[in-house]
């Protein structure tokens, strides 16, 4: 439910030894097909294992923190923080616009100064606006909701370049047998990010928020931290982040030419109706449904929800949601390396939508046993996890080309939209028709991407081991 970039950056790694077609296809992360700077498979790395080792992990834990922070934990906070769940999910949606336009932003982090720096540029910035968040909160100023809505769009646009220039210089670093060796740990840290931001920070928020009877200074305080722990990260990688000679920013000439040209090919790729439709409505129920369940979490039973607390909701979530999502995802890059992904995709369409039937359940029946919420909720996130796997390898097919980064990018751009548009809507809709037809109609909203997937043009040989 929630935007899990883990999964979307292991996919490739987990079909990638078992499938031919697979094997070289990258994650979109830098648009190094335009216009200049090509890393070439087999060029000599920088960094040996040893020394790899002292910043993948770490560069890949600063990734995933502010992300979540943003697209997720935002949500508990200004829900907390007295909004509606109608205002919450309009606006905190509109915190996920720089994911969307990453694709036409990313060229522009490879003209302009080194990856290297950005990344320590951008590591800075975010440490200095989650602190600033927090100081604010403390010292109670007016106007604070508004301010702290700008400085969170700021971070997110930070975090989305951090998220370019980082995976950017992975592959500049490393050479294509160590971004493999690699690839598991990087994807495990990410992964660990997401416990820590999801989970660990949302359970300190409670039991500050009960200890010091103040909720607004509980969230002061954590993201007080997670900005000086920002720093130190920034600190520790201006030391053991290594100085490619390659990591040059590459010449604006033509750029702007060759740019439009290579979306001009992507928008007139064969299909490209069905595989857009494909894009911005498979997932059209999850995107509302991703904006209310904390809220419903959260909401006492008079009002609909399940009244947890937020360290409950970061224990289920955070942690076994997680787990399960994780397991749900590489089980389904498995069957589809083994048999294809035709096979399989309509099967995951059903396993991702399905399993929203477990929130209607709760809605209606208002459980007060944890055990059974758990267990619900690692189901929906479970068959998720699988489904979502569907998703993303159905854009690295599309992608395939000359162009496939950028295309990649492209696919990852509108994934984002899909994401945006439904949720700016979907606390107002609960708002007014209340959470039990609000995740029936979230169920009726998954009919159009089984539509299309039942129409999809696909080749059957994508994703088998040949």
């Amino acid at each position: 439910m929630n935007e899990t970039e883990d999964i979307e950056r292991q996919l490739a790694d987990n079909t990638k030894d078992n499938s031919n077609n697979l094997s070289s296809v990258k994650p979109a992360i830098s648009n190094n097909d335009i216009p200049a700077t090509q890393v070439k498979d087999g060029q000599s790395g920088k960094s040996s294992k040893a020394k790899a080792l002292s910043w993948i992990p770490s560069l890949y834990l600063t990734e995933g923190m502010p992300y979540v922070i943003i697209n997720t934990l935002t949500l508990v906070f200004y829900k907390q923080m007295g909004f509606n769940n109608s205002d919450a999910a309009f606006y905190t949606s509109w915190l996920n616009l720089p994911w969307v336009i990453k694709p036409f932003w990313s060229p522009f982090v490879d003209m302009f100064k080194t990856k290297r720096w950005w990344i320590l540029f951008m590591q800075l910035f975010l440490g200095a606006g989650l602190a600033s968040i927090g100081w604010l909160g403390l010292q109670g100023i007016d106007h604070f909701f508004s301010i702290t809505l700008v400085l969170f769009w700021l971070l997110a646009f930070s975090s989305a370049t951090h998220d370019i220039a980082a995976d950017g210089f992975y592959i500049l670093e490393l050479d294509s047998h160590q971004q493999s060796f690699f690839a598991g740990i990087r994807n495990t840290f990410y992964r660990i990010s997401t416990i820590f931001s999801q989970g660990i920070l949302l359970f300190v928020v409670g039991k500050l928020a009960n200890h010091l009877g103040d909720v607004r200074t509980a969230w002061s305080i954590t993201f007080g931290i997670t900005g000086v722990l920002l720093f130190i990260l920034f600190f520790y990688h201006s030391i053991f982040l290594p100085k490619p000679a390659e990591d040059k920013h590459t010449s604006t000439e033509n750029f702007f030419k060759s740019f439009s040209r290579t979306f001009y090919k992507f928008m007139t790729k064969k299909n490209i109706g069905m595989a857009l439709a494909f894009i911005l409505l498979f997932r059209l129920g999850e995107a509302q449904l991703g904006r209310i369940t904390p809220l419903f979490m959260m909401d006492s039973a008079e009002k609909g929800g399940l009244g947890l607390s937020v360290e409950q909701i970061g224990i289920i979530y955070g942690t076994f949601g997680i787990t399960a999502l994780t397991i749900g995802g590489i089980l389904g890059g498995w069957m589809a390396a083994k048999d294809g992904l035709k096979k399989w995709l309509f099967i995951m369409a059903l396993t991702m939508n399905l399993p929203n039937i477990v929130y209607v359940y709760m809605s209606f029946a208002i459980p007060s046993n944890l055990y059974l919420i758990t267990l619900l909720v690692c189901i929906e996130q479970f068959g998720y996890g699988f489904g979502f796997t569907g998703f993303m390898l159905y854009l690295l097919y599309f992608s395939r080309g000359q162009y496939k980064t950028t295309y990649y990018a492209f696919c990852t751009g509108f994934m984002a939209l899909g994401m945006l548009i439904p949720g700016l809507f979907a606390g107002h809709i609960q708002t007014q028709i209340g959470y039990f037809h609000f995740f029936i109609w979230v169920c009726i909203c998954t009919i159009p991407g089984f539509i299309i997937v039942s129409k999809l043009p696909f080749d059957a040989k994508f994703g088998k081991k040949e």
